[in-house]
């Protein structure tokens, strides 16, 4: 019997054994809507951000730190919350992360300025972040691997909904009496609906066992994280990439986390990452996928908003309308290739398969401008999406079937955790490239209009109604081009993620919700 038995078989197991299909619905009603929360809180907002930051008079620095804000949080307390649903009551951390992200959102809806915006999104973040990690976690404890397809097509379409509704809710909210302030307002119903739901629905039972908590740890992971996204996401704007600046950031960042591996591999009774788990392929493949996938993912959709909005001059709305595309291929994708998983027990090829999706979706997305036909943008956005869909979870779902129910929840917010790093430190870099490749676009075409650069903000966020008709095609067609640029160069990590997808080893998925060594330690039958 592993070590791992024998603490679970003493420690006694947090899920039940069996449940029924119903039972998972009716516990899946609240988590689903914790989810749509989660994922509502940034697609809602992300068509009003260019008024938002054009009202509070900010920058395109301004407009890139109310997206990292939310994402740095995340993505730096992600681990934690994983390692706290191993140790204490799920169903109470996933309220938690509600009443954070509640408060964080009437924040920021009163933000009178950027920096208290931020502020606000940094603690939105906390609670997504807690969100996005248990939501998974308490599905993944109540559920097989095998049977997760079955269930893993709701969580697409929640997804699906919620990127769909949350961009055309956010641009008529901000097109509405109601403003931009409405918008983060808007999830705080579906918040309190949740946190009722899931009083009513979820009922597992509460771990007893003795916990540890590895507060140096997690400090020192979030702080050499958090280090390395501000200089990834500051550098080239506030400072120069080979600068003082930037070595003091960078060196501080690793050696804190050069700290924090020796705290988790040496010091910590229970480590927040659990470093054993890097002994398993799949595990280091699984992670490295994210990370990459992440770069393809976020950095690349979260500008496409820009794009319809400065290249192409929709309105909120409209640029709303457009994410369909993008949306549907993703429903598309993450229901069918949920479902046949759970049929075959097969998930290798559709790993394989999204993954070129998303290369050929990022490189056809990379050939777009201001002038490109808005169909052919469509096709483009659908296959993106058919990658995505069919990638996000079940590039979870290995990891999930290998690991102990001891470890589960530090292992599946592992995955989530890189995925997000990858995805906040390309939303900083490809801004910073972004910001470079507008502002020498801009200053050339006014150039040749005979138009003075400094009297045009050519490093901010415009506002193209107030523009006279040649300039603001000199911006159209810059922010067209460049925001082209940024997919050509998250193709290169794409073909990352598909050739660590094709290093991995299929492992048939368990029909257990515990692992084979579980069942004999604790007689499961």
């Amino acid at each position: 019997m592993s070590s791992e038995a024998q603490s679970l078989a003493a420690a006694g197991s947090d899920v039940p054994d069996q449940m029924t299909h119903r039972e998972i619905l009716e516990a899946l009603s609240g988590l689903l809507l914790a989810m749509f929360v989660a994922m509502i809180s940034s697609t809602v907002v992300t068509n009003a951000l260019p008024r938002i930051v054009a009202d509070l008079k900010g920058s395109q620095t301004g407009y890139t730190w109310v997206i990292v804000a939310t994402l740095l949080a995340m993505t730096a307390t992600t681990p934690i919350w994983g390692k706290l649903a191993d140790l204490f009551s799920k169903k109470l951390l996933v309220q938690l992360s509600l009443s954070i992200f509640i408060t964080g959102s009437l924040v920021a809806g009163l933000a009178p300025n950027m920096s208290v915006l931020i502020g606000a999104r940094l603690v939105q973040g906390l609670g997504v972040g807690g969100l996005m990690a248990l939501v998974q976690i308490v599905i993944a404890s109540m559920v097989s691997p095998r049977d997760l397809g079955r269930y893993s097509g709701y969580m697409g379409a929640v997804f699906a909904a919620a990127t769909v509704s949350g961009p055309l809710i956010g641009g008529l909210v901000a097109d509405s009496v109601l403003g931009w302030r409405g918008c983060f307002f808007i999830g705080m119903p579906f918040g309190l609906a949740a946190f009722v739901l899931l009083q009513k629905t979820l009922h597992l039972p509460v771990v007893k066992r003795e916990a540890s908590i590895d507060y140096l740890g997690a400090t020192l992971i979030m702080a050499g994280v958090s280090l390395l996204l501000v200089w990834v996401s500051l550098a080239g704007q506030q400072f120069a990439w080979l600068s003082g600046t930037s070595a003091l950031l960078v060196l501080g960042g690793l050696a804190l986390i050069g700290v924090a591996v020796y705290v988790e591999a040496r010091v910590a009774r229970e480590p927040v990452i659990p470093l054993g788990l890097f002994r398993d392929r799949t595990v280091v493949l699984a992670t490295l996928a994210s990370v990459f996938v992440g770069v393809a993912m976020f950095a690349s959709t979260v500008y496409l908003s820009q794009f319809f909005q400065l290249a192409r001059g929709m309105s909120p709305t409209q640029a709303g309308l457009m994410s369909i595309a993008l949306v549907g291929g993703l429903l598309v994708s993450s229901i069918v290739s949920g479902r046949a998983i759970s049929v075959t027990g097969k998930w290798k090829r559709w790993l394989v398969a999204s993954m070129i999706f998303v290369v050929a979706g990022c490189g056809l997305l990379g050939t777009i401008d201001e002038t490109t036909n808005l169909v052919l943008v469509g096709v483009f956005m659908c296959l993106l999406g058919i990658g995505v869909g069919a990638s996000m979870q079940n590039l979870v779902l290995p990891v999930q079937n290998i690991v102990s129910s001891a470890d589960l929840g530090a292992a599946s917010s592992l995955v989530t955790f890189l995925r997000s790093i990858g995805g906040t430190a390309g939303v900083a870099a490809l801004d910073a490239l972004l910001s470079a490749q507008v502002s020498d676009k801009v200053a050339a075409g006014l150039k040749e209009l005979g138009v003075p650069t400094g009297a045009q903000h050519a490093d901010g966020i415009p506002d193209l109604s107030t523009l006279p008709a040649p300039v603001r095609a000199v911006f159209e067609h810059a922010f067209g081009a460049s925001i082209g640029e940024l997919f050509l160069v998250s193709v290169p990590f794409a073909v990352l993620a598909l050739l660590c997808v094709l290093f991995i080893k299929e492992v048939p998925l368990r029909t257990t919700v515990h692992t084979s060594e579980e069942v004999e330690a604790q007689g499961i039958i």
